[in-house]
Formats: C-alpha cells, sequence, structure tokens
C-alpha cells in the first residue's frame, strides 16, 4: 500500500527530471511563490550567467535544480510542500560573511554558524517559506556572487 508524502521528502521518480506543474503540486502554491521569485530573482540579476541543471541525486537525495558556471552558486531543493536552497561558502565567501554578521538576520546567522564547515566550504541548507526566508537567501548569495553592474 502507497503511502502518502511526508513533509520534506523530496521528489524521487527518475523517469524525467520534474516540470513547473509537478513541482507547483509537490512543494505547494505558498511555496512554489517563493520557488519562482528566486529563480525570477537569479536570472534577472545574473542575465545568462546560469543555466539552470536538474539533477538526480538518487533514490534518497531525488531531483534537485542546480545552478552553476564554474563553481556551484546555489541548488534548490523541492521538497513536499515546502523547498530549501543549499549555498556553500568557501573561505573568502565566509570571510564576506562574517563582516557583515551585523547586517544579516539572526535566523540565518543561526543556520550559518551551527553548519559544519568541510574541506570545500560551509554548506548551508535553507528553508524558505517566507518572504522573509528570501531576502535571507537572496543577501547571502549576493555575498556569494556580487551583482553584475552595467556601465553607462
Amino acid at each position: 500500500m502507497d503511502q502518502s508524502p511526508q513533509i520534506g521528502e523530496r521528489l524521487t521518480d527518475k523517469s524525467a527530471a520534474p516540470d513547473d506543474a509537478l513541482i507547483r503540486d509537490w512543494i505547494g502554491p505558498e511555496a512554489f511563490a517563493q520557488w519562482s521569485a528566486l529563480r525570477d530573482w537569479i536570472a534577472a540579476e545574473y542575465p545568462s550567467v546560469f543555466t539552470p541543471d536538474w539533477i538526480y541525486g538518487g533514490k534518497k537525495h531525488g531531483w534537485s535544480l542546480r545552478y552553476k558556471k564554474s563553481k556551484a552558486f546555489c541548488t534548490l531543493l523541492p521538497e513536499y510542500r515546502a523547498f530549501s536552497a543549499v549555498v556553500v561558502l568557501g573561505g573568502a565567501e565566509r570571510e564576506k560573511v562574517d563582516a557583515r554578521r551585523d547586517k544579516l538576520s539572526p535566523r540565518l546567522m543561526g543556520l550559518y554558524d551551527a553548519a559544519e564547515t568541510y574541506h570545500d566550504g560551509k554548506w548551508l541548507k535553507i528553508g524558505i517559506s517566507s518572504p522573509e526566508d528570501l531576502r535571507d537567501v537572496i543577501a547571502l548569495l549576493t555575498l556569494k556572487r556580487p551583482r553584475r553592474t552595467t556601465a553607462c
């Protein structure tokens, strides 16, 4: 007998990468609004920099949407009735975060301080369920890779 999905479960059907309709149904309309807003922000602030790439991480991790150029920018994880962003911060990026601690939210700094540091950086998994959470992720991504400015 099939069980109903549990909050936080991942999309694990590897037969095809998910489309927007499946993502909206899986994560729910509120989370999908934040999902879309983050994707739109990345496309607007980093035009022609990233081509989002669906990657399948196996039965345990399922599908995720990766933004990467030469280095990973972020990865979006669609979860049942939720979604998260994974941001990996290397040494120079951690220095930027530490220098701006007073400008970042207490919630984000709590996640940052609790995250373990590995040889390739500090991995933060940030749940996004509100506009405030989205602002936290955008602030972190802007520190990770400053937005392009156009010269007049």
